[in-house]
């Protein structure tokens, strides 16, 4: 767990450019997280709980932008040629919405999956147990709490379709 904090550290704190994001790569790569090359991470990233760093996998030529949180244990796997804009919080952890009889909120832990060709604009959050299909397309700040189909724009709180992407480029 030391390691993954030292070089999480040092991955949050190199500066942009050409060298800082060669060095945040493999930074990150002996912080645990599992990065495919020519995987670029802007930086900073939040991993939460501690210790949990190697649950992360990024698939080839994904582009993660600044403040982007990885929350729980319930791991995150990224596809290829993803794009993941600025403040996106990954969550694969929760709890029971109320105490029933003075016992405790039992703990929800579930994976979350972003498919090949995915982009999740600014802000967005992803809460555990979705999957996002292969080229769809996630709204700036929605709240995403089911599976998203492939080649779907979504968006809102809680998030919906909103349409089809091939409409987009028709």
């Amino acid at each position: 767990m030391w390691r993954e904090a030292i070089f999480l550290w040092l991955a949050n704190h190199l500066p942009q450019g050409r060298i800082g994001t060669r060095a945040r790569h493999e930074a990150l790569r002996w912080a645990g997280l599992k990065l495919s090359p020519k995987v670029i991470v802007m930086g900073p990233v939040r991993i939460t709980p501690p210790g949990t760093g190697g649950q992360v996998r990024i698939g080839s030529r994904s582009f993660l932008n600044t403040n982007v949180r990885f929350g729980g244990k319930g791991g995150v796997t990224i596809g290829r040629f993803a794009q993941i804009a600025p403040n996106v919080s990954f969550e694969t952890s929760s709890h029971e919405l109320a105490f029933e009889d003075g016992r405790s909120r039992a703990p929800v832990t579930a994976p979350v999956v972003v498919q090949d060709h995915v982009w999740i604009g600014t802000g967005a959050i992803i809460l555990p147990g979705v999957t996002i299909g292969r080229g769809a397309v996630v709204a700036a700040g929605a709240v995403v709490v089911r599976d998203v189909p492939p080649k779907t724009l979504v968006g809102g709180v809680p998030a919906r379709i909103l349409r089809n992407v091939d409409e987009l480029t028709a």
